[in-house]
């Protein structure tokens, strides 16, 4: 991208106004500004945020669904609320399809044993992509165990790349359940997954993509995108950590066993036998995070409320110049280069190990994540032990990227 389109960009989408909603990125570090490139791992807080959980912690809080009294019907209607935001958010049917979880993982985990343990047969089969995280393998892994059906992978290429080709390829009369990610946390890649689900839907069946890195970064349709499954954490799109959504479609969702039991799940329970209660009740077993769904939702206005349009040409902006700046530094290699990413760069430095890059960019102020970035079969496959990762969000500025390259020259001379 040329400077012109560079300024172009910048003009049209108000970085510093967005940088004042975010307390946090005001704070020096070892003396320096905060950079903070790790929003991969976990997004910062606006200020709208921080103060919806304070208002119900400080004002409102009380247990959910069972009281009559005033706090408890405050506190039920603010974190109802936040579920009907989450479900224009992602335009789904009925709100009775959002289920609120601690995050993907659990979203996952709850489809694989509530969803897929009691349908898969020895012999049938789960596909899955090379470049998952633990979250959308581990889970298919033990259901696995659990039925004797068979977990397939579909590769990847060199750049980082999943074609649509191979993975209808992989698709038989077997699979039952296809799990993709939406976009790679490692790599920053962007599946087709439009044209996944569609072939897969074509052959009856069952999809679940893992929007952990999506939905900070684009708009999201479940109905367009045509899943049965989608699932995303709080703390990625700027909310808080613990709170999640399962996106399921309700016909599914209705026909699936709780996963777990206790309060709010049960309408009616004897010694001998225990009633479920309606969806989205019969998966959220327990007391709830309720200041966490409550942050969400204010996180979910916050996003709302921005030129979702212009966020993304910023951040692709981001991509474009730390690609341009990093790829002039000598030994360093670009680990996964689609050319369909989100603004995340991941890469090595020869000399360097990644850890040891991580700790002195820290003291020049640089917050990146280091490491194999709950990817491992990634990190095998480029036959990298880890890397260092470089994760951008609106906020984030082409100065920011420029400090980080100049601290990555200072880690190779002094390691040199």
């Amino acid at each position: 991208m040329n400077n012109i389109a560079l300024a172009e960009t910048t003009r049209i989408f108000d970085v510093e106004a967005a940088r004042r909603e975010f307390p946090i990125l005001t704070r020096m570090i070892h003396g320096k500004p905060l950079a903070y490139l790790d929003n991969g791992a976990s997004a910062q807080r606006a200020q709208c945020v921080i103060d919806a959980v304070n208002d119900y912690e400080r004002h409102h809080h009380a247990n959910i669904h069972r009281g009559v009294h005033t706090l408890s019907q405050e506190a039920t209607a603010m974190y109802e609320g936040a579920r009907d935001r989450v479900q224009r958010f992602i335009n789904a049917r009925s709100r009775n399809e959002i289920i609120f979880v601690r995050g993907t993982t659990e979203a996952i985990n709850l489809v694989a044993q509530s969803y897929a343990r009691p349908t898969l047969r020895a012999g049938d089969e789960v596909l899955i992509t090379h470049l998952e995280h633990h979250a959308n393998i581990v889970p298919w892994q033990m259901v696995c165990e659990q039925t004797g059906a068979r977990l397939v992978v579909a590769p990847m290429d060199a750049q980082g790349e999943v074609h649509l080709e191979a993975v209808v390829s992989l698709m038989s009369a077997r699979t039952k359940i296809l799990a993709c990610a939406h976009v790679s946390n490692a790599l920053g890649t962007v599946l087709p997954v439009r044209r996944i689900v569609a072939a897969a839907k074509a052959r009856g069946i069952i999809t679940l993509l893992d929007g952990a890195q999506a939905v900070s970064h684009m708009p999201v349709d479940v109905q367009e995108l045509g899943c049965d499954f989608y699932a995303f954490s709080g703390h990625k799109m700027y909310g808080p950590t613990g709170v999640g959504v399962l996106y399921g479609r309700e016909q599914l969702l209705d026909r699936m066993p709780p996963w777990q039991g206790g309060g709010e799940m049960i309408l009616k329970v004897t010694f001998a036998k225990t009633t479920y209660n309606a969806l989205p009740n019969k998966f959220e077993a327990g007391t709830p995070n309720i200041s966490g769904g409550i942050g969400l939702g204010a996180a979910v206005d916050f996003l709302s409320g921005l030129d979702r349009d212009a966020a993304h040409a910023h951040e692709d902006a981001l991509l474009h110049h730390a690609t341009a700046t990093l790829n002039k530094i000598q030994g360093l290699r670009i680990v996964g280069t689609a050319p369909d990413k989100a603004s995340l760069v991941s890469f090595v430095v020869e000399g360097v190990h990644p850890h040891d890059l991580g700790t002195i960019l820290d003291e020049d102020g640089i917050a990146v994540r280091t490491g194999h970035h709950c990817a491992m079969p990634v990190m095998d496959f480029f036959k990298v032990p880890a890397t260092a990762r470089a994760s951008f969000a609106f906020y984030n500025t082409f100065d920011e990227i420029d400090r980080l390259a100049a601290g990555i020259e200072r880690a190779r001379k002094l390691f040199a």
